[in-house]
C-alpha cells in the first residue's frame, strides 16, 4: 500500500524538478539530490566526453547539470501529461509529439529516498537520439 506522504514526496520532486528545469536553476535542481546520487543518461557521455553514461556524487552532478542547462537545444521542451509513482520511484514521459510540435522524447525515472533523488535515469527515444547524433556530426 502506498502511503500519502510518499506519494506527496514523489509529486514534490516531480514539480520542483520541472520548475528548476524550466528556470535552468542549478542550485534548485541540486537541492533535490542526495549527496551520493547518480544520473544515468546518454547525455552524460556526450556532454562530459566520457566512455560511461553515469555521473555519481553531487559535485559531479553539479558539473553535468550546469552543462545540460547551458546546452539545451530548442527541441528540449517540457510538455508532459502527469507522472506515475509507487511512492519510491517516480517516472514520466516527454512524448515526441506535443501541442507545440516535436520535442525531445525522453522518459525520466527517479528513485526517491528520504525525500531526495538517489538515482536518476533518463531514457531517450529515437527523435532525441537523432538530434544528438546530428549535433555530434
Amino acid at each position: 500500500m502506498i502511503h500519502a506522504n510518499t506519494r506527496n514526496e514523489s509529486e514534490r520532486i516531480y514539480q520542483l524538478w520541472d520548475e528548476a528545469l524550466g528556470k535552468k536553476d542549478l542550485e534548485a535542481s541540486l537541492a533535490l539530490y542526495a549527496e551520493d546520487a547518480s544520473i544515468e543518461s546518454p547525455l552524460v557521455r556526450h556532454l562530459m566526453n566520457t566512455g560511461e553514461g553515469i555521473m555519481q556524487g553531487k559535485e559531479n552532478l553539479r558539473r553535468f547539470i550546469a552543462k545540460v542547462f547551458q546546452t539545451n537545444p530548442a527541441q528540449r521542451k517540457r510538455f508532459k501529461q502527469g507522472f506515475f509513482s509507487d511512492g519510491r520511484v517516480v517516472t514520466w514521459e516527454y512524448p515526441r509529439s506535443s501541442p507545440d510540435g516535436e520535442q525531445m522524447d525522453l522518459v525520466e525515472i527517479m528513485e526517491i529516498e528520504d525525500g531526495l533523488i538517489r538515482r536518476h535515469r533518463v531514457y531517450w527515444g529515437w527523435y532525441a537520439l537523432k538530434l544528438q547524433i546530428l549535433n555530434e556530426a
